[in-house]
């Protein structure tokens, strides 16, 4: 009992710390991980095999880690290493697609492509936005997306800010369609072995069907306020006409975009990288190799196509969030070893006494209202253990239940300023160019997006396995 109590106070502070973001989440982890091991394993507990047993180190020198004959086994407790080292690989091969300009070639293509035309940018975007989340972590699609739109919005005259949420929501909603698109969904693939086909012929299914949906409903909200021409002054008129307009980031053609591929040979290098890694992880199922050697592997060919940049590349891996999962899923252990976890289960195994339907809905909603106001990622890392005791206590297949608590924490997150690392990182950019976006602003459109998706899943859901 006093080892439950003190792993759930630990928790609560820890999470009350993140929402209040007044101290780095990485080091709020961090220091509420030390003081797991510590205080619950090491001084309650006693127990020197609860704290080898979370470090999880012993799993990386296994063969099942890099690579497996069958099907994708459970990820032990504790430290995932698996997500923390798929991850570090994507971000190695982002640092290096975005240090030779691919991002910003591939928005500047698309935006001549529809004519630099405010509402065609905004269905543009929002596409694009989602279809590079189910590839590429949606923190960083959302870094380069909302840069190039502010940059857009300052040569065609139009208010970036119903983009940049529009493309945040796309993001979260692409990033749920598949195992490596959002954080959540990689905890969650890697923990129960879920494979990328899994999450996309599951929760891609739902995804989809709700992009089509979320699209005309941002289109309805925004159109009028795009549609409308800002005043220009005749001199900005004459020297728009002239050809070349000069921004303060790039200079902008009429008629073709801005160079901006900085390195052509990377940049073959990078586009080649990046079709091998979504190869790889459409196929790991049936080749064997892990996320974690797809992650090890992708890193390695970006270090020596760019051997040159390789400081430059590694300088910018964000090495904080790293640390942020790692105290993360130590706190995590310290509920799960407690026992803390399977109380939580048996809770929601009561109040919905078995019916698989109700059990559902609870996942998903309670996901997406929990997900909205904290951070879905510690979020999805503490419920894993719980849906797996669920699906072991109440006979309800583990499957249907993982895509109920993927879906609700990957849209639930969209739905407030702070419920996902890529609405942060969306507005940041946003306020750093003068565009300020206030709570009311952003939930006044992002709520009901929200509850729009998560019905749509939920009806998709109950009809595909009820």
């Amino acid at each position: 009992m006093i080892a439950q109590i003190a792993a759930a106070s630990i928790f609560i502070i820890m999470f009350g710390m993140i929402v209040l973001d007044k101290i780095e989440r990485h080091v709020v982890t961090l220091s509420c991980g030390a003081a797991t091991l510590v205080i619950v394993f090491g001084i309650i507990m006693k127990s020197r095999d609860a704290v080898w047993e979370t470090l999880n180190l012993g799993s990386i020198f296994t063969l099942d880690f890099w690579y497996h004959a069958g099907q994708s086994s459970e990820s032990s407790g504790g430290i995932n290493w698996s997500t923390i080292i798929f991850i570090l690989g994507m971000m190695i091969m982002v640092e290096g697609m975005a240090r030779v300009g691919f991002f910003r070639w591939l928005c500047m293509a698309i935006a001549k492509l529809v004519r630099y035309k405010p509402i065609p940018i905004l269905i543009a975007f929002m596409i694009v936005s989602g279809v590079l989340s189910m590839f590429i972590d949606s923190i960083t699609v959302i870094l380069f997306l909302a840069a190039v739109t502010v940059e857009l919005s300052a040569i065609v005259d139009f208010n970036p800010v119903p983009v940049i949420m529009a493309e945040i929501f796309c993001a979260n909603l692409g990033g749920s369609a598949t195992m490596c698109g959002d954080p959540p969904n990689i905890i969650i693939g890697t923990s129960l072995g879920y494979s990328f086909m899994d999450f996309l012929t599951n929760t891609g299914a739902a995804a989809g069907i709700s992009m089509i949906f979320i699209i005309a409903f941002f289109f309805f909200c925004f159109h009028k306020e795009l549609s409308h021409k800002p005043h220009v002054s005749r001199k900005e008129r004459l020297r728009r006409k002239t050809g070349t307009v000069v921004t303060g980031v790039v200079a902008f053609d009429s008629n073709r975009p801005p160079v901006t591929i900085t390195d052509k040979k990377g940049f073959f290098a990078s586009t080649v990288i990046f079709i091998i890694a979504v190869a790889l992880l459409i196929t790991h199922a049936q080749t064997g190799l892990t996320v974690a050697f797809i992650g090890a592997f992708i890193a390695l060919v970006t270090l020596i196509t760019a051997a040159k940049h390789i400081p430059e590349i590694l300088k910018k891996v964000d090495y904080k969030t790293l640390l942020f999962f790692t105290g993360l899923f130590i706190v995590v252990a310290g509920l799960e070893q407690t026992g803390v976890l399977n109380i939580i289960a048996e809770f929601i195994g009561k109040i919905s006494h078995g019916n698989m339907t109700l059990m559902i809905g609870i996942i998903v909603w309670f996901s997406g209202i929990a997900s909205a106001f904290v951070d879905n990622i510690p979020f999805a890392a503490t419920m894993i253990p719980v849906i797996k005791t669920l699906a072991a206590s109440q006979g309800i297949p583990l499957p249907v239940l993982a895509w109920s608590l993927a879906i609700g924490t990957d849209i639930g997150g969209s739905a407030t300023p702070i419920g996902a690392s890529a609405n942060v990182v969306g507005l940041a950019v946003a306020n750093k160019h003068g565009h300020k976006v206030t709570w009311g602003q952003y939930c006044k459109f992002m709520v009901p997006a929200s509850v729009i998706v998560l019905g749509i899943s939920t009806a998709y859901i109950l009809m595909r396995y009820i």
